[in-house]
């Protein structure tokens, strides 16, 4: 069998990365190679069309093992086993242990329940935790940072009182004072003195973190990856920074945080950033000198991403957070939620809970994702990719270390303003179709309605609203201007769309389909045609049909013929577009035609543009 393999391979010749360059030029005629194929990430480095094994000699992680320092492999050795998370809102004590017990029953092992900090109390821990196995299960707790620590003394007497075993109790307490200031511009500092109490409560419990970094807030705010990571280490740093100078051990403060981080659509980078994610974290906290390498490993809850979720073609939804879940989960984190496909617009209902529960069974059971640990090691583009956004992640991190850490870069407004910019961009780019919201700003169903749906918007009730000391984060789904703008002409007036298709046939049926696709973004009533003989029976087809808009589909040199003809026919009936931009585009201006439909277009503005001109 040796032999035959070593003849196997000797009948191939090797080709060397100039040759495969050498035949990509031919290939190109001329084309620029950087520009054609070398792909420039939001995360400001180079991708090539291309790796090879001598790329990733020269790198160290793939000499990394699993389940050793510094993590890039994951924490795990035998597996690459997560937590299937549900996050409950427990309002109501005994409306939220039913959901539990209910959900424990269908896949899930890992509960995150949201408790008011109004409601925290011994009876409500006694009423919420009823009937549930805590040895068996993962239990996370989120409240107001102001009641965290008298909710952890009650947990933890809850804990001894069932004589559960401190070493098999695993889950967390979300205790993250900074987010406030992150994205509500709230001084939190004061509530900083609760973390080293927190530690103290829970030392006792090896596998129970208390200090949180959620830097998933930032994915949410339409972040990218290397911002989140970056900031999200410069996060955590600042939280083992201020244990330690309290008098907190090393080991013991670095094994007490938790980072809640996102998860968006770009499917190796986030592989990727999880795996550097860990590694950059391991040699953060051995700056620290703890005496366990254990004490370095990162442990992460990923949460499927709500700034990319539509309200529009919602099930579309269901692929977008199904990929990021694959990443996640190729990724090692220790647990996962999925975020249910209508979250954006309303309360999940029972099925969404349902299919967000399945979509991680259905990766780790049948897929069997949880089997293999660190698929995606040795592999040459997510290698490189690791050490890639290692680079940017770990600048990024320098650069807010030299500002003064974290805490006095979110002071400055240093953190938001980043973030708020690169939303700001994200918009304007989806805006003009630079990125594709699949369902909203392209391929739009062009049927679809409202029906009532509203974009939702949560908020902590237990404090009183004033004026905030320092920047906040704008949060806001990049689908949001095409849905109110949609939503806007839904309740107005819903105007139709004629395309008079006339001449070539391949360019207008291309134009007619790109009308179509552009106008519909709006909520356009579209009607396309297979072709007119002349403008004029075009024109009275429009109008027989009752429309508003007029499209002008043809080539651009028969513009110049059709155009000019078809707006003085019309005569100001409707309004008169054409779609493209044609070389006579001047002379058709000058003619009084002031309406194109085009690639170069900022889709939100023009049809902004056209909802004025039409009073809607």
């Amino acid at each position: 069998m040796a032999d035959s393999k070593e003849k196997l391979f000797s009948d191939f010749i090797p080709t060397s990365t100039q040759e495969w360059l050498d035949k990509i030029t031919v290939d190109l005629k001329g084309a620029d190679f950087g520009k054609k194929l070398v792909w420039r990430t939001n995360e400001g480095f180079n991708v090539q069309p291309f790796y090879r094994r001598e790329d990733v000699l020269k790198l160290k992680t793939p000499d990394a093992l699993p389940g050793e320092f510094p993590y890039v492999r994951g924490n795990k050795k035998d597996s690459n086993v997560w937590y299937i998370r549900q996050n409950i809102y427990a309002d109501e004590a005994a409306t939220a242990n039913a959901k539990a017990l209910d959900v424990l029953n269908k896949g899930i092992d890992s509960l995150g329940f949201h408790i008011c900090g109004n409601e925290v109390s011994v009876e409500f821990i006694d009423a919420l935790l009823q009937g549930i196995a805590c040895e068996a299960v993962e239990l996370n707790f989120t409240t107001c940072p102001k009641h965290v620590l008298e909710l952890s003394r009650i947990l933890t007497a809850y804990f001894e009182q069932k004589g559960c075993d401190k070493k098999q109790l695993v889950g967390s307490v979300d205790f993250d004072p900074i987010k406030k200031m992150v994205m509500e511009g709230k001084d939190a500092t004061p509530s900083l003195g609760i973390a080293p109490k927190l530690i103290e409560v829970w030392k006792d419990y090896p596998h129970f973190r208390c200090i949180t970094v959620n830097s998933e807030s930032l994915n949410n705010a339409g972040a990218y990856i290397a911002q989140e990571l970056g900031y999200a280490l410069s996060w955590g740093n600042e939280y083992l920074q201020e244990l330690t100078d309290a008098g907190v051990n090393a080991d013991l403060a670095a094994t007490k945080i938790k980072f809640n981080m996102g998860v968006s659509e770009n499917y190796f980078m986030e592989l990727a950033k999880f795996r550097t994610a860990r590694m950059l974290w391991a040699q953060i906290v051995r700056e620290y000198a703890p005496k366990h390498d254990e004490s370095c490993q990162m442990i992460v809850n990923a949460t499927t991403s709500k700034y990319n979720q539509t309200l529009f073609d919602s099930y579309v939804n269901l692929l977008r957070s199904q990929t990021e879940a694959m990443s996640a989960a190729l990724g090692g984190v220790h647990s996962m939620v999925v975020t249910p496909f209508d979250s954006c617009y309303e309360s999940p209902t029972d099925f969404s809970e349902r299919i967000a529960r399945n979509q991680q069974l259905l990766l780790k059971e049948e897929s069997h994702f949880g089997q293999i640990v660190d698929p995606g090691a040795g592999s040459y583009y997510i290698e490189e990719l690791t050490d890639s956004l290692a680079k940017v992640g770990w600048d990024l991190f320098l650069k807010i270390e030299e500002e003064g850490g974290f805490l006095a870069a979110v002071k400055a407004g240093t953190v938001q303003d980043d973030i708020n910019a690169t939303n700001a961009k994200r918009h304007g780019d989806a805006a003009k179709r630079k990125e594709f919201i699949l369902g909203t700003n392209q391929f739009p169903n062009f049927k679809e309605k409202s029906e009532g749906k509203q974009a939702t918007a949560s908020q902590c009730g237990c404090g009183k609203e004033e004026e905030p000391p320092f920047k906040s984060i704008k949060s806001t789904r990049l689908a949001a201007d095409f849905e109110d703008l949609r939503i806007h002409t839904e309740n107005r007036k819903v105007p139709t769309a004629f395309m008079l298709t006339i001449g070539n046939l391949a360019m207008r049926q291309a134009r007619a389909q790109f009308s179509c696709n552009f106008l519909a973004c709006g909520g356009y009533h579209v009607i396309d045609n297979l072709g007119f003989k002349t403008v004029e029976e075009g024109v009275d087809a429009a109008l027989a049909a009752g429309a508003d808009i007029v499209v002008l589909c043809s080539s651009d040199d028969e513009y110049a013929e059709y155009a000019i003809p078809a707006f003085k026919y019309l005569n100001g009936r409707a309004m008169f577009v054409v779609a493209g931009a044609p070389a006579c585009m001047e002379d058709l201006k000058a003619a009084g035609i002031e309406n194109f439909v085009h690639i170069k277009c900022n889709v939100l503005d023009t049809l902004k543009e056209y909802n004025q001109k039409l009073g809607i």
